[in-house]
């Protein structure tokens, strides 16, 4: 068993919320890096705001750009990452009973000075998104360049850095957080653990 998913499991059935360090080692986060068309401007979307029934372009709510990905078509080196995120599913639908069955995920780039204003993951209109699972892919990072992940628990705001190899996973429907402004290029791989099989019609 991977040493990892119990302090997943405890910290969200305790808090609502996990961080766990070198998640990913940094070989394995290296040699997603060197993926130059993941990361490609040309092969990226602009994020919106919604569900795919109404979705739309904000630029001043957040400032993303996308890839979708998944485990038939993922490269190599993020398909390491998805495959553990299924047996995180399976050990968490053990622990916590939560009956997940799959996952979404994008790869996710933030361009120096963007952002993503306070939000809940889980849309009004559909709440199959039942926990949020984001990988940082950011070597040497520094506080000073900002773009933590804020997130507002019921009595602190907490500030997570993106660091290379580190894993945040919480509550969907509960944790409200924002992305803050950063200096440099912030990159992820951000997704949701979902109760019910992941539609593929946005891939």
């Amino acid at each position: 068993m991977n040493p990892h998913f119990e302090a997943i499991a405890d910290g969200l059935a305790e808090h609502g919320y996990a961080v766990i360090n070198q998640f990913l080692s940094q070989h394995e986060v290296d040699a997603i890096l060197k993926l130059e068309d993941l990361r490609d401007m040309a092969n990226m979307k602009r994020a919106g705001i919604g569900n795919s029934q109404s979705l739309q372009i904000q630029e001043g709510i957040r400032g993303d750009y996308i890839n979708w990905l998944d485990r038939e078509t993922a490269p190599q080196p993020v398909k390491v990452y998805l495959t553990r995120l299924d047996e995180l599913i399976m050990f968490i639908n053990q622990s916590l009973y939560l009956s997940l069955k799959d996952y979404e995920v994008h790869f996710t780039k933030y361009p120096p000075g963007t952002f993503y204003k306070r939000h809940l993951d889980q849309f009004k209109s559909d709440d199959h998104r039942k926990l949020s699972a984001i990988l940082y892919l950011n070597e040497n990072w520094k506080e000073d360049e900002g773009g933590a992940l804020r997130m507002y628990l019921q009595d602190k705001t907490l500030d997570i850095l993106p660091e290379a190899g580190r894993l945040v996973c919480f509550r969907s429907d509960k944790i409200e957080h924002e992305v803050l402004p950063a200096t440099r290029e912030r990159l992820s791989i951000t997704g949701w653990l979902l109760d019910r099989l992941a539609e593929l019609k946005h891939l």
